[in-house]
């Protein structure tokens, strides 16, 4: 007795469709790490290699224009002033008075920025060196601090209008007094160093974001001779 026998065809699994999800799966930690590696390189390059370079002349002028006036220095000192008062009858001196005053005052040392052109910076590309040649200084009028003076009177009776006058003739040699002072050659020199000092500070940072964090700024005013 003849048998039927059917032959059954079991399919295979599909190994390769299995395999290609599982290898993209693989290789997207990989693909994860590859780009911070990129993204690291680029930013390392940007911080410490690259310099996106502006113009240093421009940056500087624009930093100047955002202040008007830079207040480089102030002095403090002490004025000696000393008047002498009159007054009689006829001709003839009847009362006779005089005042001494130890006054402070203080004066302030200022740079005009409004009117820097591009005439008055130069660029040196080679030695990436900017100089900046500043107009004289201004010098404020002197501030009297008279509530804290020190007077000396001598007379025997010093009426009310002589004490006034007294004082306002003081007053007024003191403002002299401390405006020549003002202009005392060490004094000036003192608010010229500060003078170069503040606005090397202040062009710090504007040449860093122009591309020039390592420039050299030499400052000098109308007048000094260029440094050899």
């Amino acid at each position: 007795m003849a048998q039927d026998v059917k032959s059954t065809n079991a399919e295979p699994a599909p190994a390769a469709h299995r395999e290609a999800p599982l290898a993209r799966i693989q290789a997207v930690p990989w693909l994860i790490v590859i780009a911070l590696i990129a993204a690291v390189a680029w930013l390392s390059w940007r911080a410490f290699f690259y310099r996106e370079e502006g113009d240093p002349v421009g940056s500087a002028m624009l930093a100047f224009e955002k202040q008007n006036t830079l207040n480089v220095f102030s002095s403090r000192f002490e004025v000696v002033a000393e008047s002498e008062d009159r007054r009689g009858l006829l001709g003839v001196d009847l009362l006779k008075s005089r005042q001494a005053a130890i006054i402070p005052a203080t004066v302030e040392y200022r740079v005009d920025l409004s009117n820097m052109g591009r005439d008055r910076f130069r660029w040196d590309a080679a030695s990436e060196e900017l100089t900046v040649i500043l107009p004289p200084l201004q010098i404020s009028r002197p501030n009297l601090d008279e509530a804290q003076q020190k007077t000396f009177t001598e007379g025997t009776y010093v009426s009310r209008e002589a004490s006034s006058d007294l004082a306002r003739n003081n007053s007024l040699q003191a403002e002299r007094k401390a405006a020549e002072f003002a202009k005392n050659p060490q004094v000036l020199a003192l608010a010229r160093d500060a003078a170069r000092q503040a606005v090397r500070q202040n062009l710090a940072i504007p040449l860093q974001i122009a591309g020039y964090g390592r420039a050299d700024v030499v400052v000098r005013f109308d007048g000094e001779p260029a440094p050899t």
